[in-house]
């Protein structure tokens, strides 16, 4: 009989991060095309079902904008492992999603386009992964077309989020001269094939350095000597720097090629950390081959229209899990069966029997399940629970067509719960007319947008003055409430929120009312 130790050993569960465009979703199709998860069939990558949208961006709006908004979850095997790989969005706006998701994670691969390096808009993103000192991969794509000189890359990586860039690859050839890679491990010249579309897992040919001096003539000598710079400076790869989130491990390669894709894939099972025992409230280790526990990190509803059902996705933490299982809710207090669990492939879904440390499951229709809560069977635990990020943009919503006032109050409450934007009540008003607040303005899109396609509740928004929140008590609230450019709105779960219209007026009344409770909700991008 499997045991836990063994099978997390088995397990690889990783997030991907990027920039929009930088090739994050062809990059995770590509993986599941060398996992054997998808087929290819003329020349085009085609799902389990046929689809030829990607596999990860399932909603209807990612596939129209060309961008992913929300997370999804992805599991297929790979050299006797079994790979999680959770795909994130790309945009700043979403970064609160990828933390939450980054939180079921063991490590990340980083994405960058090698024409624009770690730009701006996502810099947030890089910096979560920096702040929880996560094991970070880095994979430069885009090699096949003109871009950005590597050594200058890598200087760049360095200085914007603070990790040292360990090359475990070398590109030999220019940006849109890709020719291979050099396997700084070996010594390796790696040489790559094309394949039509890109729809096949590229030829490799391994080619003595020798050889590769008189067949690939100035691009070898020029990679060559790039290589032996990066041993002097002592950029090698480093298993305890890595883990501990202070050097990167670095791939060169093309997503749309497949060059370089099956030497990442390698890497993630190769250096990425197995599942270990996750550690409780109380800091304490919870030993794999304790009974059954898990940490529910995200939900969503609506991924398949026609069942209109909803999800809660947890991780794995510790044991064996079984399907019809009786598991207790910690927050509650509360056992519900498990009858109900599926594993994820973006928007497919099968039934899962049994899961171990790492991997992810899907309980449909658990409505008491939340975003941060932990289950278990026998033995008690509560883990850490995921922080909201400090909103920046608050807008007014309210129902257009009084007659769809249930649907807008089941679609505000849904998209709270998934944690698409934050919902924020005025006590006396209720439902009439919530407060979104989000971390970037795209979150409203896709809240309206969902509002509107999935539960027919047509609405309209009125952004507000305030610009900045931080939490507050019972005790405090009456005196915010009587001053002006303030207002104090809760959450479902009575959290007060203080709202003002700015930074200058909250260190005002920080500075003249130090006997109220003005916390610092978690910022944008950190931990604490």
């Amino acid at each position: 009989m499997p045991d836990a130790v063994t099978e997390a050993a088995r397990r690889r569960t990783f997030a991907i991060i990027s920039h929009p465009d930088a090739g994050k979703t062809t990059l995770t199709e590509k993986f599941l095309l060398y996992g054997g998860a998808l087929t290819s069939e003329a020349g085009s990558v085609k799902g389990k079902t046929g689809r030829r949208s990607a596999t990860s961006d399932w909603m209807e709006m990612e596939q129209k904008r060309g961008i992913s908004i929300t997370s999804t979850v992805l599991q297929f095997p790979y050299r006797d492992h079994v790979i999680n790989l959770l795909d994130t969005p790309g945009h700043r706006d979403f970064s609160e999603d990828t933390y939450r998701v980054l939180a079921a994670a063991d490590a990340a691969v980083m994405v960058l386009d090698a024409a624009k390096g770690i730009e701006p808009q996502t810099l947030k993103l890089f910096e979560v992964c920096r702040a929880r000192n996560m094991p970070l991969l880095t994979f430069i794509n885009k090699w096949d077309r003109p871009g950005r000189d590597a050594l200058e890359l890598l200087d760049e990586i360095e200085e914007q989020i603070d990790v040292k860039p360990t090359p475990v690859t070398w590109p030999v050839g220019i940006p849109g001269d890709f020719r291979g890679v050099i396997d700084r491990r070996t010594g390796d010249f790696i040489r790559f094939t094309r394949t039509a579309g890109g729809a096949t897992e590229a030829g490799e040919e391994l080619v003595e350095p020798d050889r590769a001096a008189v067949e690939e003539g100035e691009a070898w000598a020029v990679a060559e000597h790039e290589e032996q710079l990066l041993g002097a400076v002592e950029a090698d790869f480093d298993e305890k720097s890595f883990l501990a989130g202070d050097s990167t491990p670095v791939f060169f390669g093309s997503a749309l090629t497949n060059f370089g894709v099956r030497l990442l894939l390698d890497g993630v099972v190769d250096l990425a950390p197995a599942p270990g025992p996750r550690v409780d409230q109380k800091d304490e280790p919870r030993p794999l081959d304790d009974p059954f526990s898990g940490f529910v990190f995200k939900v969503q509803a609506n991924m398949d229209p026609s069942h209109r059902d909803r999800l809660a996705f947890f991780r794995v933490c510790s044991g064996r899990f079984e399907r019809g299982m009786q598991v207790t809710l910690d927050r509650t207090g509360r056992t519900f069966s498990t009858k109900y669990a599926q594993q994820m492939f973006g928007q497919e879904r099968d039934t899962v029997d049994e899961a171990w440390p790492g991997d992810v499951v899907g309980l449909v229709n658990a409505t008491d399940v939340r975003i941060g809560d932990s289950l278990w069977i026998d033995q008690p635990v509560t883990f850490p629970g995921i922080p909201s990020f400090a909103p920046t943009n608050f807008a007014t919503v309210r129902s257009i067509d009084s007659s769809k006032f249930k649907q807008f109050r089941k679609g505000i409450a849904q998209l709270d719960e998934e944690g698409v934007v934050q919902v924020l009540r005025d006590p006396d008003l209720g439902d009439q007319a919530p407060v979104l607040a989000a971390v970037g303005p795209m979150q409203f899109e896709v809240a309206l947008h969902r509002l509107e396609t999935e539960f027919g509740a047509k609405v309209e928004l009125s952004h507000t003055r305030y610009t900045i929140a931080r939490r507050t008590d019972e005790e405090s609230e009456a005196a915010l409430r009587a001053m002006r450019d303030v207002d104090v709105l809760r959450k479902a779960d009575g959290t007060r929120y203080a709202l003002f219209v700015s930074t200058y007026w909250l260190d005002r009344v920080e500075a003249d009312h130090p006997e109220l409770t003005l916390d610092r909700l978690v910022a944008e991008g950190t931990v604490g």
